[in-house]
């Protein structure tokens, strides 16, 4: 090192003050411990400088040009190590932010959660950003370098892993207790109840590092593509099970329809339409129709049965059939197709 490198370390060693590749952080920590009596010490606007020994906070300065003399600043006369005449203390110096940092990522895997509307246990993900602030300089700083923590790389990578805890731990419970399809969270249904949830949740595990989370952003729960068709799949069959009267009779009548497709079809499987077809098919429906006529007649003139025994008999209106599939067909559980041939169904009977 050249005579001077050497002056221009020492002139540095009279100026601290946050380095400008950290001006981004939430916590930056001076390298040097052995400071300088009078030293120029620089606090930024939105940030507050810490001094810190033994785990402890000596004491604090808020924005400005500081000068460190033990006259004016009197917490610093418990940091003067006494050997070196007055002219040296030792600390730790934190620079804290305290304004707002948007646009933190975060995401990883919830964790198997069970849809209520089918009973299937089906791997979620979640990913997005939060924005967090500091409330309490001396907590944060105190309770990091108590866990061993003190860049902003730890902080950051220990706050996202709260975040993500208390994201699983919010989406099973809301699933649970609310009853929400797994398909209308991923939708992005429910993601303002989700968010407030969440940042409630984490208000616990955090208010005791002076931290808060302020809002969550582009936050988004996802399911693997296949896991999704299946949902839609059984959902689907859920539903048309309570138009049918019962998952025993939807069952009975699809075998129907399927029979009725197979001789449309013919012998040779080719699908040709031709008139043999045509009569098959007409067939098929016709049976699929009549069994379920059949199916309601026999329920009308069975004896009465004990009520613990007796199937619940589908008291509705015939609009609030219609309402109902409507809202089916919003929710692409039923295609257009399906949809027109239920409502002219229904129609009938008002």
């Amino acid at each position: 090192m050249g005579i001077f490198d050497t002056i221009k370390g020492e002139a540095k060693r009279n100026f601290i003050a946050r380095a400008d590749t950290a001006k981004g952080e939430i916590i930056y920590k001076y390298p040097e411990n052995n400071i300088r009596m009078l030293t120029q010490l620089t606090v930024d606007a939105d940030e507050v400088a810490l001094f810190v020994k033994d785990g402890k906070v000596e004491g604090k300065l808020g924005p400005g040009r500081h000068q460190l003399d033990s006259n004016n600043i009197p917490f610093l006369s418990a940091l003067v190590e006494k050997f070196t005449g007055g002219n040296l203390f030792v600390a730790e110096v934190f620079f804290v932010s305290v304004r707002e940092f948007a646009g933190v990522k975060f995401g990883g895997p919830i964790g198997d959660v069970r849809d209520p509307e089918t009973g299937l246990g089906i791997g979620t993900m979640v990913y997005g950003d939060f924005s967090i602030r500091v409330t309490d300089p001396e907590k944060l700083v105190v309770g990091l370098v108590g866990m061993g923590r003190s860049s902003n790389e730890e902080l950051l990578g220990w706050f996202k892993n709260q975040v993500l805890k208390v994201t699983r731990d919010r989406i099973a419970e809301l699933l649970v207790k609310k009853r929400w399809p797994l398909l209308d969270v991923t939708s992005g249904a429910y993601t303002e109840e989700i968010e407030t949830e969440v940042i409630s949740g984490l208000k616990p595990h955090v208010d005791g590092y002076g931290l808060t989370v302020v809002r969550m952003g582009n936050f988004h729960v996802s399911i693997k593509e296949e896991d999704e068709g299946t949902l839609k799949k059984l959902s689907k069959d859920v539903a048309y099970s309570r138009l049918a009267g019962g998952f025993q009779q939807y069952a009975q009548g699809q075998a129907m329809l399927g029979a009725a497709e197979g001789m449309a079809k013919g012998g040779d499987g080719s699908g040709s339409g031709n008139a043999l077809g045509g009569m098959g098919m007409g067939m098929g429906f016709g049976m699929a129709q009549q069994f379920m006529n059949q199916n309601q007649q026999g329920q009308q003139q069975r004896p009465q049965e004990p009520a613990q025994q007796a199937a619940p008999a589908d008291t509705r209106s015939p609009a609030q059939r219609l309402k109902e599939i409507k809202e089916l067909k919003d929710a692409g559980v039923l295609s257009d197709e399906e949809y027109n041939a239920k409502r002219a169904e229904l129609m009938k009977l008002l």
